[in-house]
């Protein structure tokens, strides 16, 4: 199979192999299309009432972040984790 990128995606898959994220651009590619695969598996589980449920609780969210009601976050930490756990679970597969 070939696949043609957009030039961004490309540069952001150089970067994460770069980065020792991934060890190929073939292992970028399996993890993301491996997310999406559960995030559409996750949809389709979901029933009418839990959707409007998590919606909600979204905008109980945005209402509290409208309001100033957030915790400080720093997005590079919490990417940091995100692939920590990412590449533990790769390992336990």
């Amino acid at each position: 199979m070939n696949v043609s990128l957009e030039p961004k995606l490309q540069e952001f898959i150089e970067t994460e192999v770069r980065a020792g994220r991934f060890s190929s651009a073939d292992q970028v590619i399996n993890a993301a299309v491996a997310n999406l695969q559960t995030e559409r598996q996750s949809d389709e589980n979901l029933s009418a009432e839990e959707l409007a449920t998590l919606r909600a609780e979204i905008a109980i969210g945005i209402d509290q972040a409208d309001r100033g009601d957030v915790a400080p976050w720093d997005p590079d930490e919490i990417m940091d984790e995100v692939e920590r756990r990412f590449r533990e679970e790769q390992k336990g597969r």
